[in-house]
């Protein structure tokens, strides 16, 4: 394990809303699970430029993959099963998705500016976000572990730093409403290209 994995680790320990997500979705017992996007990349640069843990941390993003049934009706049932895990306000923050069938709505959600094969994995997704300091995920392993899924590795993160994502599609995503909704809430943050 890396440093920067390790202190990714200890950072994300330190969020206890965070940590509940986490084993919450593990005790469920959801097929390739883990917590992504914001939820683990924001209390890293909350905590590098001193802000609360949970600072900025709109939704936490629960990801599985079940190829076996790609129906909304499918999903949602885990939806309703992993929102009755929790109490309010927590109830409304987990957005839970099935990986397996995000390529079945995506380019009609956000734009068919370029195309979202099947996922294989929830680690695949990691490959789809805009920048890279965003591409990483965490799972709560049964010996209460913490495995991370950072396809890109860490340094961005760490360095407070936003860099497209290099197998996206250029100026496709988002980007610059992206990074800029991320800089007006960590201003310490550099965007590439900006």
């Amino acid at each position: 394990m890396s440093d920067l994995e390790t202190r990714l680790i200890d950072i994300i320990r330190g969020v206890p809303t965070t940590m509940q997500v986490l084993k919450v979705v593990r005790d469920l017992g959801l097929p390739d699970a883990m917590i992504f996007s914001g939820a683990i990349y924001q209390p890293v640069w909350n905590h590098l430029t001193g802000r609360a843990p949970d600072y900025g941390i709109k939704d936490y993003d629960v990801a599985y993959h079940d190829a076996s049934d790609t129906s909304y009706e499918a999903e949602d049932v885990v939806i309703r099963r992993v929102a009755a895990a929790f109490e309010p306000p927590l109830r409304e923050l987990v957005e839970v998705r099935n990986q397996a069938r995000v390529h079945l709505w995506f380019e009609q959600r956000f734009g068919a500016d370029e195309p979202y094969p099947p996922l294989e994995t929830s680690a695949d997704a990691l490959k789809r976000f805009v920048a890279t300091a965003f591409c990483v995920g965490v799972r709560m392993e049964a010996d209460d572990s913490l495995s991370v899924f950072a396809p890109f590795g860490l340094d961005d993160l760490f360095a407070l730093h936003l860099r497209p994502n290099p197998l996206r599609v250029k100026g496709a995503g988002g980007w610059a409403r992206t990074t800029g909704s991320a800089k007006a809430r960590w201003p310490e943050i550099t965007v590439e290209g900006n």
